[in-house]
């Protein structure tokens, strides 16, 4: 399998969608304090597309970003596709539920972690999502120990469903993506397809991110943020009553 991180050739970089980006992270259960990774039980990524209405909730695995400086590779998967961010927000709520051994148990709601702008550019038949953070203005702890950094892009491939996954890797074949044949011809046979971003317009889609660059404006000459300013709090109704907001605008965790 070839290098999944393009660098640049002098070809013409093309945008294939911009938007909003959020991150976010949901703390283990009962766990009211988090204070590092290992009191975490998830990571998120929101995506919403410029003028449009859909949002695609994305599970990051390692519960953080890829590293840069090493070209990690993390899986991931799309949860949920959405027209109503309501739906997103109820998904990330605080949760109670009983359990026959542990009695009743409590899952804490998601705290955001950071929100920008985003592009998934296309170089050299190879996706690109790159983001522009916007809030914190100062990256913290949190958002370091996310590897949330000011700018940045990941090598974005989408994986076949119909290709096995490696031992111990990706996703139940009853949570698997089924494609319609018009988008599973886009694999082509391959195991990955690295060029059609509506690949990830259906939940169970799995992907991987390959970490690439940090500063992708002035690398692939492109502007991220195109005049916009995201607002998670507005833009997916996380009322602070309900979604603690220290990590997005301090750093700190809660």
């Amino acid at each position: 399998m070839r290098s999944a991180v393009a660098e640049p050739k002098g070809s013409p970089t093309r945008i294939l969608e911009r938007g909003d980006i959020f991150f976010l992270y949901r703390p283990l259960v009962d766990e009211d304090a988090p204070s590092s990774l290992a009191d975490v039980q998830r990571f998120f990524i929101v995506l919403r597309p410029q003028r449009s209405d859909r949002l695609r909730l994305l599970v990051v695995g390692r519960k953080r970003l890829p590293d840069l400086r090493r070209h990690e590779r993390n899986w991931g998967f799309v949860a949920q596709v959405t027209r109503n961010p309501a739906t997103i927000e109820e998904a990330l709520r605080e949760a109670t539920y009983a359990t026959k051994t542990r009695g009743e148990q409590r899952q804490p709601a998601a705290r955001p972690a950071g929100e920008g702008r985003y592009a998934v550019a296309l170089l050299d038949g190879q996706m690109h999502l790159a983001y522009v953070l916007e809030h914190p203005a100062h990256p913290a702890e949190v958002q370091r120990a996310f590897k949330i950094v000011p700018q940045a892009s990941f090598a974005l491939s989408v994986k076949n469903p119909e290709k096995d996954s490696p031992p111990g890797t990706g996703l139940d074949a009853a949570q698997e993506v089924v494609y319609p044949e018009r988008l599973q011809r886009e694999f082509r046979g391959r195991r990955f397809e690295r060029e059609d971003i509506r690949l990830l317009d259906a939940e169970g889609a799995e992907f991987i991110l390959v970490g690439a660059r940090g500063d992708p404006e002035a690398v692939y000459d492109i502007d991220i943020e195109a005049g916009h300013h995201s607002d998670i709090l507005r833009e997916l109704d996380m009322a602070p009553s309900r979604h603690p907001i220290a990590p997005l605008f301090a750093g700190k965790w809660a």
